[in-house]
């Protein structure tokens, strides 16, 4: 299901049982399965949106295409992880969704394009990436219902375990900052 694409990009592929168009609904409603708190427009090209998991991580992502039912791109303008030095590692990384109807549902095939094995957030943002798009958009696609990172004070959904375990690791060893 995931793997790296020629050791550039990250990638992965699921099914749904609805159709593109419904796909791509889902996909741009990223409040109802990235993060309840995002702020902005994600669903027109040029908008821009804000995703932020409390102090974990922040990102500025800017709508680049969509094409309704099959294609939904984004380019990550601006970036902030707490638990990796190197705070340039998705800055200027590109994020597609490409859908296609597949059974009498749809496959959404995901890449970040940028996101290499190489960089500190690998591990813990490709396993991250596994629950927002294999558990939270699948079911939001599929239900109706998806499972985001909740507005301020909410319980954290398992896949933030990794990166706090990566904190923690990081602040024993005195690397935090």
């Amino acid at each position: 299901m995931m793997q790296a694409e020629s050791a550039r990009n990250f990638t992965t592929t699921f099914s749904v049982d609805r159709s593109p168009q419904e796909a791509f609904e889902g996909i741009v409603n990223v409040r109802g399965w990235w993060s309840e708190d995002a702020e902005g427009v994600t669903d027109r090209v040029g908008g821009e949106f804000v995703h932020r998991y409390q102090d974990v991580h922040r990102c500025t992502v800017r709508v680049t295409e969509l094409v309704p039912g099959r294609r939904v791109a984004w380019l990550v303008v601006d970036n902030y992880f707490n638990f990796i030095e190197d705070q340039a590692e998705w800055k200027g990384t590109e994020i597609i969704f490409e859908i296609t109807e597949k059974g009498g549902g749809a496959e959404v095939h995901f890449t970040h394009i940028g996101l290499v094995p190489q960089y500190e957030c690998y591990d813990v943002c490709s396993n991250a990436w596994g629950g927002y798009l294999g558990g939270s958009l699948r079911n939001l696609i599929n239900t109706g219902t998806g499972q985001p990172n909740p507005a301020a004070g909410g319980a954290a959904p398992s896949h933030q375990d990794a990166a706090s375990e990566l904190r923690a690791e990081r602040a024993l060893d005195g690397r935090s900052g």
